[in-house]
């Protein structure tokens, strides 16, 4: 069973006490200095405090992951391309990634393009990092001989939906992330029982995700509302994860050869929808829509299988 572990505090004092080369993955989602209201007055500082912040909790960041380790930084316009900087230049880490993460509502603005998206900075510790690309793979549009039907790479596009404030799941904090956009890190940068650590860990989707994954995961907090917060939430069953990538849904076009269809139709759900029982009518309604069978195979076993995992 996992290790989930909160830390209260100011995360620069208590990433000093993280041993060195202990970490195997940290997503970190840092005030994006933009006047938001976290519970401990308005977070802005001055260009060049926020800098010298970043720098700091960067470094230690650097420090604590193994050789092998990632980070995963959300960062907002103003400051990202300066993060980029101090991890490549400063810190000499590898550049891997710069995702975009699409999301369908947003800040409307009359005097200008409406922000749609937030971008997300991907560096390794090294060349030889962890990359799981089997568990995050997206089912193929179509089907062809020649594709792997395990899924396509997910690409450095993401879509997944704000949690809006209707969602059972909603907390309340002013930046959550949906659990699907966290899943798809956890599971593409770590392995089961490795530490995943959270620098700044709000409403607590890091380690709520880490829970359901068998990942240990360290997360620290300054608010101690939030502390509270995250306890309750990691307290509540689990019954599946707030959002998921619309093409997870989705079924290949061409599988009418009927065995074929029924073989890729017991792997899909154990794919791509484990954590995500909420989807599961839909996948089946899908089915039935585009290829006129019922899958009671899906039904019955796989549905048993969604069960039990929500009831750890």
């Amino acid at each position: 069973m996992a290790q989930i572990d909160i830390w209260e505090g100011d995360a620069l004092e208590l990433l000093r006490g993280v041993p060195s080369e202990s970490i195997d993955l940290i997503i970190a989602d840092p005030p994006y200095n933009l006047g938001k209201d976290y519970g401990n007055g308005h977070q802005i500082r001055g260009f060049e405090e926020y800098l010298d912040f970043s720098r700091r909790w960067l470094s230690e960041a650097h420090r604590i992951l193994t050789e092998r380790g990632s980070i995963y930084v959300f960062m907002g316009v103003r400051f990202i391309s300066y993060l980029y900087d101090i991890m490549e230049r400063e810190l000499k880490m590898y550049f891997n990634s710069w995702i975009c993460w699409h999301y369908t509502q947003g800040i409307g603005k009359k005097r200008g393009f409406s922000p749609r998206h937030d971008d997300i900075l991907m560096f390794n510790k090294s060349q030889h990092f962890t990359f799981n690309l089997d568990a995050v793979r997206v089912p193929q549009k179509y089907y062809r001989a020649r594709n792997n039907m395990r899924g396509a790479n997910p690409g450095d596009v993401w879509q997944f939906s704000h949690v809006h404030y209707c969602n059972e799941n909603r907390q309340a904090h002013p930046t959550q992330k949906p659990e699907g956009l966290i899943e798809r890190m956890v599971l593409a940068s770590s392995n089961e029982g490795d530490t995943v650590l959270d620098p700044f860990a709000g409403s607590g989707t890091t380690l709520r995700v880490c829970q359901q994954l068998n990942r240990n995961c360290i997360g620290i907090e300054l608010n101690p509302e939030y502390v509270s917060l995250i306890r309750n939430r990691l307290s509540k069953p689990f019954y599946g994860f707030d959002s998921i990538d619309p093409r997870m849904e989705r079924v290949p076009f061409d599988l009418r050869d009927t065995e074929l269809r029924q073989e890729y139709l017991r792997n899909h759900i154990a794919w791509f929808l484990r954590n995500h029982r909420g989807s599961y009518q839909k996948f089946s309604k899908l089915v039935k829509d585009m290829y006129g069978e019922e899958v009671p195979h899906l039904e019955n076993q796989q549905a048993r299988q969604l069960t039990l995992i929500g009831n750890l």
